[in-house]
């Protein structure tokens, strides 16, 4: 009974880590896939506008890094699909009768992106200034809905609703009611600004990393400031956005899913006036965060916009419904890399902007190389926080994750196999987009561009 019992455990854990690797790194060509689109989109605005085609040429040159992305992005969603099938089976079953209608819709939203995408890849040369404004906002629009509909199945699981069940029989499916759930709103907004903000400062990273180089002509500093510009402001406007719908997360957390944010803010007592407490640990023995800092009623602020309202603490939920109390360190991650990226992308902004200085100085370029890494290292977390955040429960208060794991043996050796290729992919994807753009330099693109305003 004992061995069985390991046995089952074992499995869910290897289930999980084996799920948990494929969207860590799926999520990044997603991520990526759906904010590159959208620059795309405001390069060629501005090309228009601005009448420069220095903006043509970062459309140009984004929209070969967003192939080259896509290329990974289908495959391993692909393999995340099969793998949600292969190893959630009674996960599977309780979404095939209550939630499918997102993923259904989502193919609409990818036939619009690749479609259009297909039209302003080959076609662009052929088109008006119009028209590729027109196909590029498609391509943004269905890759956005993509990103939206799939994070719809997600918020669902945290906020269950749109069916009920009778003696564990799921009855009276509601498929609208669970797609406009509860957490769906604030979920899809946070998801989505967050992708945005994340891409600017991978943009930002790279055109920071070029303006560092010595000997450049002056025509590509142009090139790469303009580059730089571009992401800094989408960046300063995305983080700002990206903190706001986090407290209106925070806030749906309070009312739908307590016990999460009792977890990432390591409260253990029902209470008025709850402290928030940055970084420190957790402590169920000290009823407490140890060592970390504490602002005296400023979670009951956040949560109910009251330093009065009560906050529901850890202790009103059973033990083994807790999550790992770790999250509260990745939400601290989170929030921490959030708030430097708004630093930094307005204090960029005001440098040049406000003391009006044309050149950026290497101390500012340094930090801003880092900020790609960050934005994408808080994308991370924040999707490790949403899940593990959720445990021990798949759907929220309905199906523990233990009921939804797979019993199939031997998932050891394709946690070993799947991460090697994730490894093998990565590497292979760094080195396509080094190849393609060491062969094809920018001095290439000034030299080429001879497509009109």
């Amino acid at each position: 009974m004992m061995f069985e019992r390991k046995r089952t455990m074992d499995n869910v854990l290897l289930a999980r880590m084996l799920f948990g690797s494929s969207l860590i790194f799926h999520i990044i060509f997603a991520t990526l896939g759906v904010g590159l689109t959208l620059m795309i989109l405001i390069a060629e605005i501005l090309r228009v506008i601005r009448k420069d085609n220095d903006y043509g040429i970062l459309a140009k040159r984004w929209t070969k890094a967003v192939a080259i992305l896509l290329g990974v992005a289908i495959p391993s969603g692909t393999i995340v699909a099969v793998m949600l099938a292969l190893l959630w089976p009674g996960f599977i079953e309780v979404v095939g009768q209550v939630i499918a209608l997102p993923f259904t819709l989502e193919i609409f939203a990818f036939f619009i992106e690749a479609l259009f995408l297909s039209i302003y890849v080959y076609a662009a040369s052929r088109l008006s200034s119009a028209m590729r404004i027109i196909s590029v906002f498609f391509v943004a629009l269905g890759a956005t809905a993509s990103a939206v509909l799939i994070t719809n199945v997600q918020s669902w699981m945290n906020t269950p609703t749109g069916f009920n069940v009778v003696n564990g029989q799921i009855t009276d499916v509601r498929p609208w009611e669970a797609v406009l759930n509860p957490a769906f709103g604030y979920t899809a907004i946070h998801v989505t600004s967050s992708a945005y903000m994340a891409t600017a400062f991978v943009v930002a990273s790279v055109a920071a990393y070029q303006l560092l180089k010595p000997n450049l002509k002056e025509s590509e500093k142009k090139y790469h400031r303009k580059g730089l510009m571009v992401a800094l402001v989408f960046g300063a406007i995305t983080s700002l956005w990206t903190a706001t719908n986090g407290h209106t997360s925070a806030v749906g957390l309070h009312h739908n899913v307590p016990v999460k944010l009792a977890a990432a803010e390591g409260l253990f007592e029902t209470q008025s006036n709850a402290p928030l407490a940055i970084f420190g640990t957790p402590d169920p023995e000290a009823n407490r965060v140890v060592g970390g800092i504490e602002i005296p009623g400023m979670l009951s602020f956040l949560a109910t916009g009251s330093t009065d309202g009560v906050v529901i603490g850890l202790n009103e939920f059973p033990r083994d419904e807790w999550p790992p109390l770790f999250v509260h360190t990745l939400f601290n991650i989170m929030v921490g890399i959030g708030s430097l990226l708004i630093g930094l992308s307005f204090g960029a902004l005001a440098y040049r902007i406000v003391f009006k200085k044309r050149e950026y100085p290497n101390w500012l370029l340094i930090p801003l190389i880092g900020s790609g890494p960050l934005a994408m290292l808080g994308i991370e977390t924040g999707w490790i926080f949403a899940c593990i955040g959720r445990q021990p429960w798949t759907i929220y208060g309905i199906q523990r994750t233990a009921e939804a794991a797979t019993k199939s043996a031997n998932l050891g050796t394709f946690f070993v196999i799947f991460i090697s290729l994730y490894v093998f992919l990565l590497v292979i994807t760094a080195l396509v987009m080094r190849y393609y753009f060491r062969r094809n330099p920018l001095i290439n693109e000034f030299d080429s561009q001879t497509t009109s305003v």
